[in-house]
This record gives C-alpha cells, sequence and structure tokens, in this order.
C-alpha cells in the first residue's frame, strides 16, 4: 500500500525558510509524479508544486515560483519542498501526494491525486 508521511512544518518568521519532507513507499517515486499542496483555513486545496518520476522535471504554480524548490532522493524515498522568502500568505497544512494519472508534471490537478498524507502545520509569524 502506498503511503506518505509529511515532516518538518513549523512556525518560521516572515521572510524566512523551511524545507518539509514527504516520505513515501518504496518504489512510489518510480511510478507516480508527487506533488504539494496546501490548505488555509477557509480556503480551498491549492497545488503548489510536483516533480515527475522519470526525469524529475518541475513544475510550480505561480503563487510560488521562484521562492519553493521542490527535489526527491530516490535513495530516501523522500520528495522535499524548500520554502524560502515566507510570508503570511504561506500559513497552511501542506499535504503531499501522488498523480496516478500522470508520471511527467505540465500542471497539478487536485483529482488526478490520491494517497494523501495526513498533513503538517506551515504558520508564519512574527
Amino acid at each position: 500500500q502506498v503511503q506518505f508521511v509529511e515532516s518538518g512544518g513549523g512556525l518560521v518568521q516572515p521572510g524566512g525558510s523551511l524545507t518539509l519532507s514527504c516520505a513515501v513507499s518504496e518504489f512510489a517515486l518510480d511510478y507516480y509524479a508527487i506533488g504539494w499542496f496546501r490548505q488555509a483555513p477557509g480556503k480551498e486545496r491549492e497545488g503548489v508544486s510536483c516533480i515527475s518520476s522519470g526525469d524529475s522535471s518541475t513544475y510550480y504554480s505561480d503563487s510560488v515560483k521562484g521562492r519553493f524548490t521542490i527535489s526527491k532522493d530516490k535513495a530516501k524515498n523522500t520528495v522535499y519542498l524548500q520554502l524560502n522568502s515566507v510570508s503570511a500568505e504561506d500559513t497552511a497544512v501542506y499535504y503531499c501526494a501522488a498523480n496516478l494519472m500522470r508520471r511527467r508534471c505540465v500542471a497539478i490537478i487536485d483529482h488526478e491525486y490520491s494517497y494523501w498524507g495526513q498533513g503538517t502545520q506551515v504558520t508564519v509569524s512574527s
């Protein structure tokens, strides 16, 4: 069974940085594109980034492009999301999930993703 476990969230000051981790089941990175999503209170879930299974090509939403970096370590079965220059608008619960319909990221379409983790809270505040 495919499982995803997010970690690394916490309290960070505006302008600061944080790295989130998504531990995935063995071989998941070989078969699925992996996406990071976030959901702020009272808002819909938003896809922020994904990384392809084969060539590790990446995609970022406009809201995080240039500030967030997604990467993966196959040896550790882990996908990372580096958050830089954060602001209060980045406060949310962050989730990772697997794209069961595509192996290559060209966009982030919520209904294509499954095997959601439990999420990790990121709070940006001074």
